[in-house]
């Protein structure tokens, strides 16, 4: 058997062809033997496509299967869409971890709520600062997003140089955090770099990135003016963000409560790196009612319309501290990741409906993307100069059309989906293979396949229904008094349709053949046909079925 090439290779598992997910991974072959490096591994929200679940993350199998050869995870930074999932999928994966202060005060605490925290093993590095991750030789690389100490990371290796850009933006003024280092891009490009892995969220919006500056001073002029009690919604992990609004509160006379256990987090977590230093420690929810209502300004979760957060809670009259109504405003300081638009509109229109006035980015400057617009994008590959373009984090119109970007630019843009193992080095830089991939689903504390058996009972009982049957019989397999239809979801009890399927359910009962009355699973298999049969075409719904028998 000859022995595999050393090389270089690029595998996404989750984040390419979609937002959200990000779980990037790296291998090193040397001496026939892989070395695996992950970036990144995030979790995805659902959207219109996904109603059975909420929490989506990206299936470890693969990288699972070679668990051993996986010489450690590195984080970018702190945001839900890449270290979400850590908490979640680390036990497959079982390897060190490696963040910045920040990424790793926020994955302490989330670890600590799944008691792993003693488990695994955080290497904390210094923003901007050079480490080695077994035989990976890293950099990271400081540059602008809507979170403290996001960093790009450049790979050395005996192969090609490599540069890993997560989630960045050009920001003359962030507020929070350095500028992107160019200087730092451009000795890189000076090096000479093979592939450029990039961010492709925000590549459709043309120009160049507004500054949160420029979000901290539309925020302070819209809040001067309005009366009442007010809330700003945003992304809990954007630490400029909610500085500016606390600074915009505070320029308004108000106290700044938050409302939600993920921003409770963010302070926590915050302050133990440093930041909001010349901030008061914010409220909590449960000293509303000492605070008059001019005098207050609410930062609540919830800006993507999930259904357990508190501002959906606030929306629906549900929160068991806080109510919004008439003469109150709430600002969304956030953009509708795609895929949420019904569930945002529909809080937005409960808010409405108690007389709410709700605000977003089309009212007042009160949002900017933390990710590269095309402009930004061009001013990146101008520096950095790769000789191959890998577009990620993005939709394939995403994808797309930053692969026409690069090819503008001078690089060579090659399109994957999750599982394509590219070959970087040597010889021909092209997929030279598949990984298995999918979707996991959150499901109280288990993750369950998307494919597998119970969500797809659960997606044909949410749009079909479910029917139950129930009857006992007697030790030579007849029927004891009458058989019970129930159909929650389907059917009223009382409905004259739900009384026919019972009738002819319990006559087609009396129709099964002795020979099967007297095994419990063939008996209950013939039953369910005879529902399915007496279910008829009349629902124009094939709805899930299930039947209890009883031997008495």
């Amino acid at each position: 058997m000859t022995e595999k090439p050393d090389g270089l290779s690029f595998l996404p598992l989750g984040g390419t062809g979609e937002i959200g997910m990000n779980f990037n991974l790296y291998c090193l072959t040397k001496n026939g033997r892989d070395t695996w490096l992950a970036i990144d591994c995030g979790i995805g929200f659902s959207g219109n496509d996904t109603p059975e679940a909420e929490v989506l993350m990206p299936d470890p199998t693969f990288i699972a299967d070679r668990a051993r050869d996986l010489c450690g995870l590195v984080i970018t930074h702190a945001h839900e869409d890449h270290l979400g999932a850590v908490a979640h999928l680390w036990p497959y994966l079982r390897c060190p971890v490696y963040a910045t202060p920040f990424a790793a005060a926020v994955l302490r605490r989330k670890l600590q709520e799944a008691h792993l925290n003693n488990q695994v093993k955080i290497h904390v590095i210094r923003p901007a600062s050079r480490f080695e991750v077994g035989p990976f030789d890293l950099q990271f690389v400081s540059v602008t997003h809507s979170v403290a100490e996001a960093q790009a990371v450049a790979l050395r290796t005996p192969h090609g140089l490599i540069v890993h850009t997560g989630d960045w933006k050009l920001d003359e003024n962030p507020l929070v955090g350095p500028v992107t280092d160019l200087e730092t891009f451009g000795k890189l490009g000076d090096e000479g770099v093979l592939a450029m892995v990039g961010d492709s969220t925000n590549v459709l919006k043309p120009g160049k990135s507004e500054s949160e500056a420029d979000v901290r001073k539309g925020l302070t002029d819209l809040i001067m003016g309005l009366e009442g009690r007010i809330a700003v919604t945003c992304f809990a992990s954007n630490v400029a963000r909610v500085e500016s609004i606390a600074k915009a509160a505070q320029a308004s006379g108000r106290v700044v409560m938050i409302v939600g256990r993920s921003l409770r987090n963010l302070e926590t977590a915050a302050r133990e790196c440093g930041y909001f230093q010349d901030l008061p420690p914010f409220l909590t929810e449960q000293d509303a009612r000492d605070v008059e209502d001019e005098n207050l300004l609410m930062i609540i979760t919830g800006s993507q319309g999930e259904p357990r957060s508190a501002l959906s809670r606030i929306a629906s009259d549900t929160h068991p501290n806080i109510a919004l109504g008439e003469g109150d405003t709430v600002i969304y300081s956030s953009r509708m990741i795609p895929g949420n638009e019904q569930a945002v509109m529909a809080v937005q229109d409960n808010l409405s409906r108690r007389g709410v006035t709700v605000l977003t980015d089309k009212d007042a400057k009160v949002h900017t993307s933390g990710h590269a617009t095309s402009e930004d994008i061009r001013t990146l590959y101008r520096i950095v100069r790769p000789k191959y373009s890998i577009p990620t984090h993005g939709e394939w119109r995403h994808l797309t059309a930053h692969a026409a970007l690069a090819h503008e630019m001078g690089s060579e843009p090659i399109l994957l989906e999750d599982g394509d193992i590219l070959n970087l080095s040597p010889g021909e830089v092209k997929v030279v293979d598949t990984a298995p991939t999918g979707r996991l689903a959150l499901d109280g504390g288990r993750l369950l396949p998307m494919t597998g058996g119970v969500l797809a009972a659960r997606r044909k009982m949410l749009f079909n229904g479910i029917v139950l049957a129930s009857f006992a019989v007697d030790d030579e397999g007849y029927v004891i008094g009458e058989p019970k239809i129930s159909a929650p979801g389907l059917l009223e009890s009382d409905d004259p349709e739900s009384i026919r399927i019972q009738e002819e359910f319990a006559d087609s009962i009396d129709q099964i053949p002795d020979e099967l009355r007297q095994d419990d699973a063939a008996f209950r298999d013939a039953a369910k046909t005879a529902l399915r049969r007496a279910l008829g075409r009349k629902l124009q719904k094939r709805p899930l079925v299930d039947v209890h028998l009883l031997r008495v």
